[in-house]
Parts: C-alpha cells; structure tokens; sequence
C-alpha cells in the first residue's frame, strides 16, 4: 500500500486574492512566459527539431530539458488561464516533436538529429534520461491542463521505449542517469496513466543507483574513454552514485541532482510503500538543512562542482546557490511533508521557496539570476561572474535551465498551499485565496484573508456542504515563538493541540465556521553555528518567512563595515512604492569613519566610530534598482 496519506490540493483548486502570489503569479503568466519563449525561439531551442547537418544550432543535450520545463509551465498557466495564442504556441512545439519522434518512440532530439548511432551510449554525462524525464512532467501537466493526450501518448511510447532499453532482464542495461530528474517524472508519469511499469522503472532506477561494479566504468570503457574523467573533475559522489541510495549518509556532489534523487526518492517511498528508503532520506534531510544550508534556504555553496563541499561551509560573496538548486529543494521538501507530515519540511519549503527561490526572477519577471549569492561586491568574483562587474540578472544564460525551472514553480505555486485526505484538511503556506478539497465525500472550501507574509494574521472561513467532523490542520511556523489561535471567537491551546508543528483541530464543522490564527512576526537577529567560520560575530534579520539584506543603493559603501549594536531598535513599515509592495525594516548601526585614513593599508590608532541609519529590504528583491553592494550579515557589537 502507498505511504503517502495525503494528496496536494490541486492548484486548479486553489486561487490567489492577495498582495503576494496574486501578482507574482500574473507577473508570471504575462512577462516570463512570452519572454522565455522569446528567448527559446531566439536561442535556436525551438528551431532544432527541424536541424539538419550542417545548419547553425545544433541541438544541443539538454536542449529538450529547457523546451520541456517551458512547456510544463505554459500547461499549468493555462489550466487556470486559458489562452490561444500560448495554447498554440505549445501545440506547435509538440507538434514538431512529434515529427521527429522515432518510429520505435525514442525521442531526443540531440541524439536523434545529431548523433543517432551514440543512443544510451554515455548514461553518466549527456542527460538523454534527464531531458526524458522533464518532457513527461511536461506532457502529464498538458494533458491534466487541456485534456489533449498527443504529447502524453507520445511520452507513453518514449517510455515504454526506455522500460525495454533498462532493467535487469537479458539484454537490458543496468545503468541510471548521470543527471536525474525520471525517477520523479515516471512517478507522475504513473499517476496520469495508472501503468505500474512505469513505477517501477523509476524503483529500478533508485535502487540500481551507486551499485558495484559501476555502470559508468563500463559505458565509458565502451566509449574507449577511462572511467575517472568526470565533469567538474568530480567521482561518483558528484551524482549520487558512489554508494547504493539508502546508504546515502550526507548530501554531496552537484546539488539539483541531488535534491532531484531525493525527491524521486521521496516519490518512491510514497508509492510503493518502501520503508526502507526513509532513513536515508531523514539523514540526508538532517545534513542537508542542520549543516549545509544557507540562511536564504540556498544550498550549493561553491561553482567548483555546483554543489555542495562540507559541513559548515556557507561562504558569502562566492557563494553559488544555484536558483535550480533552491526550485528542487522546494520540491523535495513537498514530498517529505507528505511522507513524515512533519512542519519541518514546510518551514524549509517556505524558507527556501519565499527567498532562496525567487531571488533567481526579477520581480518585472523578465531576466534571471543562476547564482545568489549572499553577498555582493563590484570587485569580487561571484559564481560564474567575473571580477570588477556588478551581479544583476540576466534575459537568458547558454545553460537555461534556471529561467523555465523558477516559471514552471510560480505558475503550479497554489499547488503547494494545503493538502488533504478523507478526514482532514492540512494547510501549509498562508495567502489570501481559497482552496476547494474532497473531504469526506464532500467538497470543503477553505477561504484565506491575510496580507501573508508581510502581516502573520490569518482569518479563515470553512464552507462544508453540510456539517461534517474532520480535522483541519494549521502549520505553526517554526520562526514563530508566540502564535495564538481562535475557532469561532474561543481560544484554543496549541500547546494542547500541536504535534509535529501543526495545530490539529478535530470538530463537527459547519458552513461560515471561523478560524483566526495570529502569527506574530517581530525581526529577529539570527546568528549561524559557531561551526560555520564565514559568518563568526555576524547576525542577518529574519521577520517571519523573510529574509533580509542591505544594498548600497538604500544605504552607501562599504556596506561591510556595518556593525549592529545588540539593542538596536529596529522598526518595519510597509512601503507600498517600493518593488510592488514590501516590508522594510529600518533602524540604527554602528561604522568606522573613513575620513582620516590617507593611503595607510593598516593603522594601530583606534578608528572613530559613528551612528548611521541603515535600511534593509527582502533578499529576494535585491538587484531589482540601481547596482551596487549587497550584504546579507552584518557585524554584530
């Protein structure tokens, strides 16, 4: 029997009314889907299925990937938006798919245009599977859109291809992919068609992951090609694959491969009922968030091999991040929600999701960020970005896989606000909207109003069919010290009715039933482990899901030498001017006086200090205004 006892309220159900996801999620609908097309169709991404030999744009391997997560956010925009110019625009690119699909249903276009004789040749570092996987989350999400099966059926028959190709039958390979991604894409791939073959295709995968000998020895000794020449210069652990999966200890190697395995993982686990999966999913969740996390919830901390390096290591200025990396995190913790109904998973998902995450759009939604750094100087490095430039988000990148991945999150965004199961209803993330779930044979609608996450008051209206007894069940946010909850005006205990960070609350409920959970969000001055060597004596403020920086173009110069007294009083305002509506927090701090120091590099006389005002804004909008430095942890006095 599947473990999973709950199921995502679809986002077709839920609807946003508020000052948060409202816009952004239009913003997405009107600026970055019809930018990122642009930019496929100007790229040569859309054009390389009619390639031939010879011609300039040469797909290239990931190239379906890109395509396929454009596709995938196009279909949930218009499942809630329906629009014929974007409708025909995706059914043209299925379209040319379809041309070019082999008549034994393979299909990449790389390796079907380019080098057809190399099929399956070089599983570890050429993403046939990965670009598989992402063009099945894409036809599973079109077809649950529009109801048009063309591309499904098209994935059905790449599938059944690829379940022919893998296995530990004769003749089959036993290899997995270098970069994964399928095993997740297969579990919904399942869901959409009921095919068992394909959840265990995706099993197949996970569990022949990191076995010895190891496949990739043998395809590349195939190659004629020795088998220690990996991409970064990395081994087995950059993918994953130095060990079999549940004996997996710490999050290594290349970060969204990682967060991709263990989210298919996850999907796995939930499916098949494989207990065995979920100790290594829990202490790889324990290394990943309790030791090589960042504060924005970005993981990844270094360009050497995308990845992750060692426990503790959360440098600033170079750190990498990438914004892929915080999308798969997100997705990742989704699943473990569901596997563990634990509010842990929710408070990183929020985390990473409200900061992490969309640091990597602009908040016109029109140009991107690959790295996010936490903080940023014009004259050092960062990531991928030369010295002496500023960091700012660009319109595309050689490698895109960030823009559509960070598009298709937004767009399927109320997806991840409640779930539910035939006695309870369970809400995750806060906004003003409503949801509609099935819940005891009835529909349930849940009504939000809050201005979430600038303002942590919550007030919720519940709209049964008729009186029925469940369970409605409330995240109470990690961040949040003093959260106090009414049911129709009466207070209730959470200390009496909280397990695993959410209030449970069991009753006979009936149409106009009201709810009020209040939330307070004060900022707080959170401090790293002493472990972590990058960030000794600093602080960075936090008020409820949000963390904060500094630019230079709301402060000045030298935004290092900032030091925040221990009873500095902070205050925050609303200011509704400024990028479309935030919360800033304002207040006083300490730095040296410049003036005075001539051309001497160090000086043994004692340096004067003065008071200045400092003004910080959501990490996630920075880079939106004038260039300039940028700094997530002050020095602490």
């Amino acid at each position: 029997m599947p473990r999973k006892p709950l199921t995502p309220v679809s986002f077709t159900n839920v609807t946003f009314d508020d000052v948060f996801w409202k816009p952004r999620v239009e913003i997405n609908r009107t600026n970055t889907l019809p930018i990122e097309h642009q930019q496929l169709k100007a790229s040569g991404q859309l054009a390389q299925y009619r390639w031939k030999p010879g011609m300039p744009g040469m797909p290239h391997i990931f190239w379906d990937s890109d395509v396929a997560k454009w596709l995938e956010a196009a279909a949930y925009s218009l499942a809630t938006h329906p629009d014929k110019k974007l409708a025909k625009q995706v059914d043209a690119v299925v379209d040319d798919m379809a041309a070019i699909q082999g008549k034994d249903g393979y299909l990449n276009t790389h390796y079907l245009l380019v080098e057809p004789k190399k099929r399956w040749s070089d599983l570890r570092g050429c993403h046939e599977l990965y670009c598989a996987g992402h063009l099945m989350e894409a036809a599973v999400a079109y077809a649950e859109a529009t109801g048009k099966t063309k591309f499904l059926d098209m994935m059905c028959r790449y599938t059944d291809t690829i379940r022919k190709e893998f296995g530990r039958g004769k003749g089959q390979k036993r290899g997995y992919p270098g970069h994964q991604e399928i095993e997740l894409a297969l579990v919904k791939l399942f869901r959409a068609t009921g095919k068992k073959d394909y959840l265990d295709l995706a099993k197949f995968f996970v569990d022949e992951r990191g076995r010895k000998p190891h496949y990739y020895d043998a395809e590349a000794k195939a190659r004629g090609e020795e088998s220690h020449r990996w991409h970064f210069g990395a081994a087995y652990a950059y993918c994953q694959a130095d060990k079999p999966v549940r004996e997996l200890a710490e999050v290594t190697g290349h970060a969204v491969r990682a967060m991709y395995l263990y989210a298919g993982m996850a999907d796995v686990a939930a499916h098949t009922g494989d207990k065995t999966l979920l100790p290594a999913l829990r202490r790889l969740w324990k290394s990943t968030t309790q030791r090589r996390m960042h504060v924005t919830g970005g993981i990844g901390p270094t360009a050497a091999n995308e990845g992750f390096t060692f426990d503790y290591d959360l440098p600033n200025e170079s750190a990498y991040l990438e914004t892929c990396a915080a999308v798969a995190l997100v997705f990742w913790a989704h699943r473990m929600l569901h596997l563990d109904k634990d509010a842990k998973y929710a408070d990183v998902m929020e985390l990473a999701l409200y900061n992490g995450a969309l640091s990597g759009i602009s908040s016109d939604g029109k140009r991107f960020f690959y790295e996010n750094p936490l903080a940023a100087h014009p004259g050092a490095p960062s990531g991928r970005r030369e010295p002496g430039t500023h960091h700012r988000r660009v319109g595309w990148f050689g490698c895109s896989c960030c823009p559509p991945n960070i598009a298709r999150l937004i767009a399927s965004i109320a997806g991840y606000v409640c779930s539910s199961d035939d006695k309870s209803l369970w809400v995750h993330l806060y906004a003003g909207g409503s949801a509609e779930a099935q819940i005891g044979g009835q529909t349930v609608k849940l009504t939000q109003r809050t201005r979430y996450p600038w303002d942590g008051k919550v007030s919720m209206t519940l709209r049964p069919e008729t009186a029925a007894e469940f369970t409605l069940a409330l995240r109470i946010p990690g961040w949040c010290r003093k959260a106090a909850l009414k049911v129709n005006g009466k207070t209730v205990s959470l200390q009496a009715v909280t397990k695993k960070g959410y209030a449970h609350i069991k009753r006979t409920w009936t149409k106009g039933d009201r709810v009020a959970l209040d939330l307070p969000m004060p900022v707080e001055r959170i401090e790293a482990h002493p472990n972590v060597r990058q960030d000794t004596g600093k602080v960075a403020l936090k008020r409820g899901p949000i963390v904060y920086c500094f630019e230079q173009v709301d402060n000045f110069k030298n935004l290092h030498d900032i030091a925040l007294p221990a009873d500095a009083k902070l205050q925050t305002t609303f200011d509704a001017k400024l990028l479309g509506g935030v919360c800033v927090i304002t207040g006083k701090a300490k730095m040296r006086v410049v003036e005075g120091w001539g051309d001497e590099l160090f000086s043994a006389d004692a340096t004067k200090v003065k008071t200045v005002a400092i003004k910080a804004i959501p990490y996630a909008l920075w880079a939106n205004r004038k260039p300039g430095e940028m700094r997530v942890w002050l020095n602490a006095r």
